[in-house]
C-alpha cells in the first residue's frame, strides 16, 4: 500500500545566522523538492513545517520554515525527518518513489520465477542496486533500465530480466 505522505529528507545543520536549515535531501536532485510547497514532521501529515521558502545549495536544500528565524532555532530541529505529499509531487513517466519499491515481489519477466522481495534500494555512484531477500539469501541485483521489464506499484511486482549468475547459486546468507 501506497504511503500518503514519505520522506523527503532530514535536516542536517543550520545554514547562515537567521535560522535557514540545510535539508539532506531523499530524492534525486534537491532540484526535485523545490516544487514541494509544504513538509510535514509527521509521516501522516498532521504537523505542517511551514515552508516559506528554499533554494538548492551544494547538493542539498536550503529551507526556511514559519517561526525558525534564530541558529537556536534551527539547532533544535536538527536531525528531524521531513515529509511530503505525494500529491504535491510530479514523477516523470517510467519513474517511482523508492519508499513505494520496498516491498515489491521480485519475478523473473520471462519465466514468472519468484526470485523475493524488494528489501532496500541502495544508491551507488553508478545506479541503485535493490537487496531483494528470498527466506535467508540476499540478491544484489543492478537497478539498471534494460535489466527491468515491468514495474507494477498497483500489483506489488517488479518483472526483472537478470543476466544469467545474478540469482544462480547459494546467495549470500542474511
Amino acid at each position: 500500500m501506497k504511503k500518503q505522505f514519505l520522506e523527503a529528507g532530514k535536516i542536517v545543520r543550520t545554514h547562515g545566522v537567521r535560522g535557514e536549515l540545510c535539508l539532506e535531501p531523499w530524492a534525486d536532485s534537491p532540484e526535485f523538492l523545490l516544487g514541494v510547497k509544504e513538509f510535514y514532521f509527521d509521516p501522516q501529515g498532521q504537523r505542517p513545517a511551514g515552508l516559506l521558502g528554499s533554494r538548492p545549495h551544494k547538493g542539498r536544500l536550503l529551507i526556511r520554515l514559519r517561526g525558525v528565524d534564530t541558529v537556536e532555532q534551527g539547532d533544535a530541529l536538527r536531525g528531524r525527518v521531513l515529509y511530503l505529499n505525494r500529491d504535491g509531487v510530479r514523477l516523470e513517466e517510467g519513474r517511482f518513489f523508492l519508499q513505494d519499491l520496498i516491498g515489491l515481489r521480485a519475478v523473473d519477466g520471462q519465466t514468472g520465477e519468484e526470485y523475493g522481495v524488494l528489501e532496500e534500494v541502495v544508491n551507488t555512484p553508478a545506479n541503485n542496486v535493490y537487496r531483494i531477500k528470498q527466506g535467508e539469501k540476499e540478491y544484489l541485483f543492478p537497478a539498471v533500465a534494460h535489466m527491468i521489464k515491468r514495474t507494477d506499484i498497483e500489483a506489488g511486482v517488479i518483472e526483472l530480466l537478470p543476466i544469467p549468475g545474478i540469482f544462480d547459486g547459494d546467495g549470500e546468507e542474511a
